[in-house]
C-alpha cells in the first residue's frame, strides 16, 4: 500500500469536487455557529462531524492509505447516519407535503440502499448502475429539498441551507467515484 504518484484526469476532478465540498461544509459550519450560534447549527455541527469523516476517508483511500472494504463499510456507516440523522429522524419541515413525503420515501430508499451495500460480502460484484443509484437518489433527495426552499420566503437562513444541501450529494458523488475506479 504506497502513495499514488500519478493521478489520471478523472481521479484529479473528484479530489477538486471532494475538496470544493469539504470548502462549503466546512465554511458553511463555522458560518451557521458564528451567525446563528451553537444553539441554533448544533445539528448542522454534528452532520459536518460526519462530513468530515468520509472526507478524510476519502483522501485516504485516493492516496491507497485506506483499503477498499474498511474504506467501504467506514463511508456507508457514515453517510447512513447522516441519512438517518438528518432525512429520517430530524427531517427538515417542508411546506410541500408531497415533497415531504417523496424526501422521507427517498431517505428510506437510500439507507436502505446504503444498507445492502455495507453488508456485502463481495461488494466487487456491486454493479456500477446500483453505485450511480445511490447518486441519484441522494442529488433527488437534494434536489426537493432545494425546489421546496426556493419556494418558501427567503430569510437569513436560505443560503446556508442551500450550501449544506448539496454536501452529502457532494460526498456520494465521492463514494461513487472511488468504487467506479477500482
Amino acid at each position: 500500500m504506497g502513495m499514488i504518484t500519478e493521478f489520471t484526469k478523472k481521479q484529479i476532478i473528484d479530489i477538486a469536487i471532494t475538496a470544493l465540498a469539504a470548502m462549503f461544509s466546512v465554511g458553511a459550519m463555522l458560518y451557521g455557529v458564528r451567525h446563528f450560534g451553537i444553539g441554533e447549527a448544533w445539528q448542522e455541527l454534528v452532520l459536518n462531524l460526519f462530513y468530515i469523516f468520509c472526507l478524510v476517508m476519502m483522501g485516504l483511500r485516493f492516496f491507497n492509505i485506506l483499503g477498499t472494504q474498511r474504506f467501504n463499510y467506514l463511508c456507508s456507516v457514515s453517510l447512513g447516519f447522516t441519512v438517518l440523522l438528518r432525512d429520517i429522524l430530524f427531517a427538515p419541515p417542508l411546506s410541500i407535503y408531497p415533497f415531504r413525503l417523496s424526501c422521507l420515501t427517498l431517505s428510506v430508499l437510500l439507507l436502505l440502499m446504503l444498507t445492502f451495500f455495507y453488508a456485502r460480502k463481495e461488494w466487487k460484484i456491486y454493479s456500477r448502475r446500483s453505485l450511480w443509484m445511490i447518486f441519484i437518489v441522494d442529488a433527488l433527495i437534494a434536489m426537493l429539498y432545494n425546489i421546496d426552499i426556493y419556494l418558501e420566503p427567503s430569510n437569513e437562513y436560505t443560503a446556508y441551507l442551500l450550501i449544506e444541501i448539496w454536501i452529502r450529494p457532494t460526498l456520494t458523488y465521492g463514494l461513487v467515484a472511488c468504487f467506479i475506479e477500482e
